[in-house]
Order: C-alpha cells, then structure tokens, then sequence
C-alpha cells in the first residue's frame, strides 16, 4: 500500500539499505497525559519518564507550566521534573508553557534544555488553548523567545492547527506559511507543524512541508501529527519525502488536546514510527528493549 501511495505522488522508491542523515524523534508523555480522564499519580509519572530518558529520544516533552484549572493533570510537573534522573541519559528536557509566567516559571529549572509553546492559526483554538488573540500570541512569542536567551534556553513553537480546524476559522497554505515565517523571523530555530485534531491526509501532510521547508530555511522545521491507526505509516512517509526530520510520538499512540473541544485523535504511535523508519534505512539509536518496557509500563498507567 505504501508503494502505492508514493507511485501516486511520484514520489521514487528509496533504498533501504543504506543509513541517512539523523532524525531528530521526539517522545510526548505530556501530551499523552494531559487529557487522560484519570488523575496520574505524580510517582506514577516519575517512575514512567525515568524509564523513557533510558530509551534514546532526542527529547521528551515531558510536562507543562500552565494554569491547573486548564490542565490539572499537569499540576504536579515540577514535582515530577524534582524526581527524574537526568545524570545517565542523554536526552533533553521540553517543557510546554502558554504565556510569560509559565515561560518564567519553566527557565528556572536547570534540567529544562527546551520551552514549547502552542501557537495556533485559528483564532479560535488560540482563546480556548491560551486565552488570547494569534496578534496577542505573537507578541507572547517575542516575550518569551526573549527570555529564553537570557536563560539559556531554546524555544520551540508549535503551529497548533496547522492542517486546518474544526471550527469553520478561514484556513489555508498561505496562512500557516505567513505565520511560519513570522515566529523564524523572531529568531525561533525550532518550529513543528501540528495536526492538533488529526484533520490531514496525508498527500496534505507532504503538500504543506513541502511549501513550508524551502521558505524558512535556517529553522528546524518538524510535524506533531495525529492520526488514525490506518493513516500514521501514510503520514510519516509524506513527511519524510518533503524534508522533515524532527517527528514527534507518543508511547501507544495515546494523546490528544483537551482545549481542543473535541474527541481526541491518538498522537503518532512511537512503536510504529520508528519501525517504519528503521525499515527506511534510518538508524535511530534507540533502544528497542528500553522501548518495550515503557510500552508495558504504559498499558498499566494510562487505565
């Protein structure tokens, strides 16, 4: 079926014998947590992303410094971060805020290498996720790009609805482009396109980066996708063939935005992304058994 959708994009089959250039995978617990129905016991949590810095990942976006009314799951990440073994693993720290005072909160932690904050191209999504306007938001990205120098930090936007809304608010390429080049042009080298409510096929998946990529060339540009268990393989390939290196995923699948207003669509399987990967000739470095386990820690943890 793959080869099949990659002939109908004429997209040329690749060789998956020899290695290429690294990816840069990103593993999201946080997102996995943040909309379960059931508190998760802040020891639970620890001993869970523990397990995950033995695994290899890039990064792990491991919690959040927003409002506890929003997203009481996240109530406890500082607790959490005061419990994670950072001196034998070499994977960094992200951190989701949502305006200043988290940002300020977040760049205490010495562990803390990275801030993520979600600025979404729909109006409306941006109100419900961050109470403010997209002009308001990107004034808070400027704020917080700032403080992030200051601190030592690197700041990742998120383009939260990148691939269209469920709102019926005006979407099309050139917004998420526009908007793309207005956080680069704040000195963010680190953007990821997200499909907050899994809305993309996956021929619009390859067709955004594809416009996206070329025009901000000094940024790393990366995909937050989610996705149908049936579409996920589609997704990472169009991804791919467009240039992206940076992937987020989640433990299972599990996750989704509870600001969203909607049913949530799983994250990307972690699992089945990076074998897809691997059988393309991309060597990960991860620990596969270290994987398995965390995957079983999971299906005890997120009941």
């Amino acid at each position: 079926m793959l080869e099949d959708f990659k002939n109908s994009q004429g997209v040329k089959a690749s060789s998956s014998k020899k290695f290429r250039e690294a990816l840069s995978i990103i593993e999201c617990p946080r997102d996995a947590m943040q909309g379960w129905h059931n508190f998760i016991a802040t020891e639970k949590k620890i001993t869970y992303l523990n397990a995950l810095l033995q695994c290899g990942f890039d990064t792990l976006d491991f919690g959040s410094f927003v409002s506890p009314k929003a997203i009481p799951q996240m109530a406890d990440t500082a607790k959490v971060l005061g419990g994670l073994k950072m001196d034998n693993s070499n994977t960094k720290l992200l951190a989701i805020i949502a305006n200043e005072r988290g940002a300020a909160d977040a760049v205490a932690y010495e562990q803390i290498s990275y801030l993520g904050f979600p600025f979404s191209v729909s109006e409306t999504f941006q109100q419900r996720n961050a109470n403010s306007t997209i002009n308001e938001s990107l004034k808070r990205v400027e704020a917080i790009q700032l403080l992030c120098e200051k601190n030592n930090k690197n700041l990742v936007v998120y383009i939260s609805m990148g691939f269209g809304n469920p709102y019926g608010d005006l979407y099309n390429e050139e917004i998420v482009i526009k908007r793309t080049k207005q956080i680069a042009a704040l000195g963010i080298k680190t953007i990821s396109i997200a499909d907050t409510v899994g809305l993309a096929t996956a021929f619009e998946v390859g067709k955004l980066m594809k416009s996206i990529i070329p025009e901000v060339s000094n940024v790393e540009v990366g995909v937050h996708l989610h996705s149908a268990a049936k579409d996920r393989e589609f997704k990472i390939e169009a991804a791919l063939n467009a240039g992206c290196k940076r992937f987020d995923a989640a433990i299972n699948g599990i996750g989704g935005c509870p600001m969203a207003g909607n049913e949530l669509v799983g994250n990307m399987d972690t699992e089945v992304m990076l074998q897809y990967l691997e059988s393309k000739g991309y060597n990960l470095n991860i620990d596969k058994l270290a994987i398995k386990k965390c995957s079983l820690m999971a299906n005890e943890i997120f009941v």
